[in-house]
């Protein structure tokens, strides 16, 4: 750490290169409520602070300086939080994290247990940040190892398995006493038997709700096990001094009531509404289970010549890894030697294998087909391909919609009110219930105190959010913020980038010429194309799937060419021009004005000869995908605008555009022009979603209201865009805007039922009904209810 003054905060800084820049930040930091004195080190690249508050100023300062176009340097890192038992602890955890030294940022959700947190690595470090939150009882598990990933499954596994017990414990307890208090309460010792079995189910089964709410009560704050254990702990001892000192009320003329079966209930139930809550949280992280399945455990790699098995977790940069026939590729890396074709659609979605030769990218989470090679590692763990797609969707999921902020404020100050509300009850019942009114009085504050429920409010959004990712991951498309979620129902203006969007991806013979119209040597042109590899030559099989087989020999790959091989003693050729300029092989007039009119029409080209002259030319092309039609045709239904953009010549962009059933198209568009475009969509009020799949379309998709990149497509265009489609299929973008109204439904319905919920069942609690019907809420009632609105909220 580099300060050990707790006043002082030493900020990095970025982008700061002149006396000039340090005056702006210098100049920026004094409007900061709270800094004593300050000064910017141009050479040091740092700013430091002095601060009268000691530490909220820091996530102010890291605003104030980025604000002004400078960065701060900080570590953005997401940890799973043991030990929260509801959405108010998600707020004080939260709390705790912003207050700590060093932390520029922190966003705490409940429903998926992490904490994602800003911190500067110069000030604090995962250890700091462990030792805040365990000091109000929250456990942060800050190993980042695969056998990580590992511990905090059996972790949960534990945690569940332990919720269990207890819950089936506190309903076995609470049987017998419910028994006993509703049909015979007269038995002899009837208040002892029911202290008897209700004492272990307070003591030892709800312990967790007394000792967090303690915890919570040292750093002057409450949360949902405040009111659990208020109004069971009152209502235990009432019961218990009604036991025991029961002549205080008979020489008052009244019934010493006891309460046992309230407070043994009251815990049974939340305890089950928590396994429930626990059960359901587990099932909406099942799409990162899956995702996160995709990577082999083990990886053999060269040692010394020698190969060697080793666990993931030992794979370095730069180590050379073997990969048979079959295998899951372990990490992104290059191709060294050998040749083969990866299935690749866990990524792309794509089904056509690509071909991996010296040189190639192969990424982690890909199955290797037929051949062997070995490739030398680039990224391992988080940073490859199918790590960063993990990450994506758990910082989506941990990601915060703009709605749930408001939730946030309210579920902070909800328990306070609530505590308020209930011992004004109590004086109230005190001063205005006549002779019962000690009774009913705490009656009702426990009643209060138990109906009222935080969790079902701040489980409303991220639940919500948890889901819609989840699902939309299922679905293969990747959301990586709460925003783009809630904003997709929104969208009326829809901009498709052509190549690689709308067109097919998987090669098509779309055209045969013959030269003279003689095709007798077409078996031969088969036969040498079933020996290779290329899918540009799996086209061509298929197209000529009715033709003889001959003997092929001497066949020979050329990369970048095509290829050569010997039938019947002559030499043959399949590939491209320059294949056939290289073997000074003619070609004649006819056969090269089809293939440069092909060629003008966006296809490619392949030859096929023998030593002497070209015998045909064959047209391969990326057809329109059938769904891209259909996608158009629903996104046209629901009443947005579809727009393409391409780079292509005028004549092919409007013979895509008529085949895709696009009315407004723009051709021969220049990257920059792209971003242009949508903008000015934009100044005509559109909220416009923008896809696109390369480096051209990065502009475009900064600019959009709503990015969407094409998982094939390149790393820029997937790191710029809010949401990626995994495979490359249009028809996923209705279901995207789809899924984010259902969310934004959900998140309305939630919300809805979880404050309706509180506004009526409080006053209820209360005794709001007494004066007019006479009417009170049993404790044990508003313990499955509060259990009930959490369940209708997850559920």
């Amino acid at each position: 750490m580099e300060t050990t003054d707790r006043d002082t905060l030493v900020i990095p800084l970025e982008g700061v290169e002149s006396e000039h820049c340090a005056m702006i930040v210098d100049n920026g930091l004094k409007q900061l409520e709270g800094v004593t004195t300050h000064k910017v080190e141009l050479n040091n690249n740092r700013a430091i602070i002095n601060e009268t508050k000691a530490y909220n100023i820091l996530p102010n300062a890291v605003k104030a300086i980025r604000d002004l176009g400078y960065g701060v340097t900080t570590v953005k890192k997401s940890f799973p939080v043991l030990n929260m038992t509801c959405a108010s602890c998600a707020i004080s955890a939260q709390t705790i994290l912003e207050n700590t030294k060093g932390v520029a940022g922190v966003s705490v959700n409940y429903a998926n247990n992490r904490a994602a947190v800003e911190y500067i690595p110069t000030i604090t470090n995962p250890k700091a940040l462990q030792a805040a939150m365990r000091s109000i009882g929250y456990e942060l598990m800050i190993d980042e190892t695969e056998s990580a990933h590992d511990t905090l499954e059996e972790l949960h596994q534990q945690k569940f398995r332990k919720l269990k017990r207890k819950t089936v414990g506190a309903i076995l307890l609470s049987v017998p006493v419910v028994a006993i208090g509703m049909f015979f309460m007269h038995m002899p010792y009837a208040n002892y038997i029911m202290w008897a079995f209700s004492t272990p189910v307070i003591v030892w089964l709800g312990k967790d709700f007394f000792v967090n709410a303690w915890k919570q009560a040292k750093h002057r704050s409450a949360n949902m096990d405040t009111l659990v254990a208020l109004s069971t702990g009152i209502a235990y001892l009432f019961s218990v001094f009604n036991t025991l000192f029961m002549e205080v009320w008979h020489s008052k003329g009244l019934h010493a009531h006891v309460y046992f079966e309230a407070a043994t209930v009251v815990i049974a139930f939340i305890l089950l509404g928590k396994l429930l809550e626990e059960k359901a949280k587990g099932n909406t992280s099942s799409a990162l289970k899956k995702l996160i399945g995709l990577q082999p455990k083990t990886v053999t790699i060269l040692n010394k010549g020698e190969s060697e098995e080793i666990p993931i977790v030992n794979v370095a940069i730069g180590d050379t890894i073997v990969v048979k026939p079959g295998e899951k590729i372990a990490v992104d890396g290059t191709v060294i030697s050998g040749k083969s074709f990866v299935d690749e659609s866990m990524l792309s979605g794509e089904p056509l294998a690509v071909e991996k030769t010296e040189g190639s990218k192969v990424f982690a989470g890909t199955i290797n087909q037929k051949g062997s090679f070995h490739f030398k590692t680039e990224k391992v763990g988080d940073a490859t391909m199918l790590g960063q797609i993990i990450k994506m969707v758990q910082d989506a999921q941990g990601s915060k919609a703009p709605v749930q902020k408001l939730v946030d404020k309210i579920a902070g100050i909800f328990v306070p009110v609530v505590l308020g509300i209930a011992v004004l009850t109590l004086v109230l019942w005190v001063t205005l219930g006549g002779d019962n009114g000690w009774t009913q009085g705490i009656l009702s504050l426990v009643t209060v105190l138990v109906i009222a429920c935080p969790c079902a409010l701040g489980l409303a959004t991220p639940t919500a959010i948890m889901v819609g990712v989840g699902k939309g991951a299922e679905n293969g498309i990747l959301i990586k913020d709460a925003e783009s979620l809630e904003l997709g129902r929104k969208v009326n203006a829809v901009v498709l980038d052509k190549t690689g969007t709308i067109t097919e991806g998987k090669p098509k013979v779309t055209g045969i010429e013959w030269l003279k119209n003689d095709n007798s040597t077409q078996s031969v042109l088969y036969s040498i194309e079933k020996q290779s590899e290329h899918p540009l030559a799996e086209s061509v099989i298929k197209h000529l799937a009715q033709s003889e087989t001959v003997h092929v020999h001497h066949f020979e790959s050329i990369t970048g060419f095509g290829a050569k091989a010997e039938v019947t003693g002559k030499t043959w050729f399949v590939g491209n021009k320059a294949l056939l300029n290289q073997n000074e092989v003619t070609i004649a007039t006819k056969l090269l004005d089809t293939a440069n009119r092909w060629l003008s029409e966006a296809k490619t080209v392949i030859f096929f000869s023998d030593d002497k002259q070209a015998l045909a030319v064959i047209a391969i092309s990326d057809e329109i995908k059938e769904t891209s039609i259909e996608a158009v045709r629903q996104l046209q239904e629901s009443g947005i605008e579809v727009y393409m953009l391409t780079g292509d010549n005028q004549q092919t962009a409007k013979a895509i555009a008529k085949k895709a059933g696009i009315a407004h198209f723009k051709a021969e568009v220049l990257p920059g022009d792209k971003s242009a475009f949508v903008q000015q969509l934009q100044s005509e009020g559109k909220i416009v979603a923008m896809v696109g799949d390369g480096i051209n379309d990065s502009n475009a998709l900064t600019q959009a209201d709503v990015s969407i990149a094409m998982g094939k497509g390149s790393d820029i265009a997937m790191d710029v865009a809010r949401m990626v489609i995994i495979s490359s299929d249009l028809m996923k973008i209705p279901i995207a805007f789809q899924l984010s109204k259902q969310t934004v439904a959900a998140i309305k319905q939630n919300l809805f039922w979880a404050f309706i919920y509180n506004v009526i069942g409080i006053p209820i609690a209360a005794g709001a009904l007494y004066p007019v019907h006479g009417f009170l809420l049993n404790p044990m009632i508003a313990g499955a209810a509060m259990m009930l609105s959490s369940l209708s909220v997850v559920s």
